[in-house]
């Protein structure tokens, strides 16, 4: 089966995306909305589920935390932490946490597995009525599915003894919808105190339920521990103070403090409901479950902060940061078939039903033993989120194409703060507090399609979206606050191929700007990001990829943006104006390539492939008038298969760059509690990975009749 869904018409899908074994995929919400088929492009190197995200543009990954962290995710301007301004769904899930201890909406996608990501549909900014909360920079969602049937079994062996194994298994005749996959990852990690070890399952079964409904059930479960070197001082790694071995290197790689890295789980039941209506509707609903527990330990500062007793010595800056939670919801949409300006289908109404009960805590850790000796903050936080939207599509002309629509959230919280005073100034109290408050916010979206040539599309978007309050910062009885973000882009999208060409070649480009009241930047005394006040974003971007049949895949993506913070009294639409807003970087560059082919040898067909991925990071602005260098990595992959065995050798940071994955410019104190502390601001930075070897041996059981997967 194989469906195809465009901008506009269905006469000439010049903005089109083409999506096999399901059904098709919705027309874009604007230029930035993307429907990625990984296809060929999961030959590029790639340690994650995670990194699919770099195929769209202007999207950029950094991890300071190690193998089970999850990422820091830059996109269109944005440093949005760990999640907290992009929305995330596994196959309708939702994965961002509320009022994680980390983060405020903190989404770790590590446990996914790669072999079974079949696309991503990734929305850069806040266009279609769908995306809830979180969904300031755009939302993520992977759509699981194996297309290769019968027993695949993976294992791989590396650098630093890191080592892989794979299993993921499709049932003959059965569609791609049913599979089962376990993943198992372990190694020492590239430096000292970077040891990982996590292991995960996903498995999923669809049902004919009549004729015309499909029940899927899905279930994940996933476990991890890991260590992290955390961020080391630039001063102590040039002057070789760093207590590793001397040698550049070793002072590279090095750490201060051991007792710092995290282990969590992760456990997911959904079930979806799926039903063709009469006239062409369509009605989904689907149920799921969450249940989570994470604790991190991490140091940004050393012996900076703590104010011991009189007379004990400081006792280090060492956080403990613990989550756990369940997630109940229910979530659905309906389309009632309708007909209406020759177009089929052109109303769809949702829903959304989401509870959360966490327990969100951080303490701060002694340096010797790790032993907790104050709480920053302990809170019982219970969050319901009721959503819902309708979306409209017209073509009131041969041309043009109008979709828009209205999304309406509402959240009540209760929080319990388990970590007040003692006592007050009317006497001895009881430490702990009760506070509920209420928000409701409302985000019209409003797309305009314009074909100027059977090929050619100009798109323009308009949106409101918004971020929700972390309940730990909340007062009793208040109105929530938001942060509301205002965005608008407009740019062109051509296609040409398709239909009965071999080849396929889809472009798109455009410029956007955006508003968001309320932004949030790291700050290395809390270990996560604070409140800085309103941003502004101008920016740009320009992707394009082509196919080859199955022989060759290539995708690159260029982006600009640059972030600021307004400068206080001057007018809105001054966007180029303000403060320049730290780490976020100017420019991004991605390159995706892999190519595939036969060579017989010995008169039997061997398959081959060469694979290739690029990263080009501009330099990003730090603190008090600092940049960080630009990064250059390139990542090659080749793999040979003969009947049913294949080997495979990949290189990552082919040419071995020393590069820093996260900088930092603060003020920090790593000598020691007797040492004195410096006032003076210096950069800090989190090690890169080097060049990393890794050789795979593949098992293709219950062979069928196909090409090198």
């Amino acid at each position: 089966m194989e469906g195809s869904a465009g901008v506009g018409s269905a006469e000439a899908p010049s903005f089109a995306t083409t999506v096999r074994g399901r059904a098709p995929a919705p027309p874009p919400a604007a230029v930035g909305d993307f429907q990625i088929p990984i296809g060929q492009l999961a030959d590029v190197p790639r340690n994650s589920a995670s990194d699919l995200m770099l195929l769209a543009p202007g999207v950029m990954l950094a991890n300071h935390g190690g193998e089970g962290h999850a990422e820091t995710i830059f996109i269109r301007g944005f440093d949005a932490g760990e999640g907290k301004d992009v929305e995330f769904r596994l196959n309708g899930v939702p994965l961002n946490e509320v009022s994680h201890a980390h983060g405020h909406g903190y989404a770790d996608t590590y446990f996914i597995i790669p072999e079974l990501v079949d696309s991503l549909r990734i929305t850069e900014g806040p266009y279609d009525p769908a995306q809830g909360d979180f969904g300031v920079a755009g939302s993520v969602e992977y759509q699981l599915g194996l297309r290769r049937r019968g027993l695949t079994a993976s294992a791989s062996y590396g650098s630093f003894a890191s080592r892989r194994l794979s299993l993921v298994w499709g049932p003959p005749e059965s569609s791609e919808a049913n599979f089962v996959g376990l993943l198992l990852r372990q190694g020492h990690g590239f430096g000292p105190n970077r040891a990982y070890a996590n292991a995960g399952a996903m498995a999923q079964v669809e049902f004919r339920v009549g004729e015309e409904t499909r029940l899927r059930l899905f279930g994940a479960s996933y476990a991890a521990r890991f260590s992290s070197a955390g961020v080391v001082r630039e001063t102590d790694v040039v002057d070789g103070r760093m207590p590793c071995a001397p040698g550049a290197d070793s002072q590279f790689f090095c750490f201060y403090d051991p007792n710092q890295g995290g282990a969590g789980q992760r456990h997911i039941l959904s079930a979806e409901l799926q039903s063709r209506l009469r006239r062409g509707g369509r009605f989904v609903q689907q149920g799921f479950v969450v249940v989570r527990q994470m604790r991190i330990r991490d140091n940004f500062t050393g012996f900076l902060n703590d104010v011991p007793p009189v007379g004990e010595d400081p006792r280090g800056d060492n956080t403990e940061q613990y989550y756990r939670g369940t997630t109940v919801g229910l979530r659905g949409r309906y389309s009632p078939g309708l007909t209406f300006f020759g177009q089929s289908q052109p109303l769809e109404l949702g829903y959304l039903a989401r509870f959360d009960d966490v327990l969100t805590r951080a303490r701060r850790l002694r340096d010797h033993g790790g032993a907790p000796y104050a709480t920053l903050f302990d809170n019982q936080v219970r969050t319901t989120n009721l959503g819902a939207y309708a979306s409209l599509r017209l073509a009131p002309l041969s041309w043009l194409t109008l979709r828009g629509g209205l999304r309406l959230d509402t959240f009540l919280f209760g929080v319990e703060d388990q970590n007040r005073p003692t006592s007050d100034r009317q006497g001895e109290r009881i430490p702990e507090e009760s506070i509920e408050a209420y928000g409701f916010f409302a985000s019209p979206r409003l797309t305009a399609e314009v074909r100027l040539t059977p090929r050619l599309t100009w798109l323009t978007s308009a949106g409101l979206g918004a971020r929700s309050s972390d309940a730990a910062a909340l007062s009793d009885a208040e109105l929530a606050p938001y942060a509301r973000v205002t965005a608008a882009e407009t740019g062109l999208g051509w296609r040409l191929g398709g239909d009965d060409r071999p080849f396929d070649l889809e472009a798109r480009g455009a410029f956007f700007v955006t508003r968001v009241s309320q932004d949030l930047v790291f700050d290395e005394s809390a270990g996560r990001n604070q409140p800085v006040g309103p941003s502004q974003r101008l920016g740009a971007f320009a992707t394009a990829r082509f196919t080859l049949e199955d022989r060759v895949d290539l995708q690159a993506s260029a982006a600009w943006a640059r972030a600021t913070l307004p400068t206080p009294g001057a007018p809105q639409w001054k966007l180029w104006e303000g403060a320049v807003m730290p780490y976020i970087p100017h420019l991004l560059g991605r390159l995706d390539a892999s190519v595939r082919g036969e060579l017989p040898v010995s008169g039997v067909p061997v398959g081959w492939n060469l694979a290739l991925g690029h990263s080009a990071i501009g330099p990003k602005p730090l603190p008090l008038d600092r940049y960080s260098e630009p990064i250059f990595l390139f990542d090659v992959a080749a793999r040979a298969r003969w009947k049913w065995m294949e080997l495979g050798l990949s290189v990552e940071n082919l040419f071995d760059a020393r590069w820093r994955e996260a900088e930092f410019n603060y003020v920090s104190n790593f000598r020691g509690p007797d040492a004195p502390a410096s006032l003076l601001a210096t950069r800090h930075f989190a090690a890169g990975s080097p060049r990393t070897f890794r050789g795979t041996f593949t098992l293709y059981l219950d062979l069928q009749d196909e090409e090198l997967p």
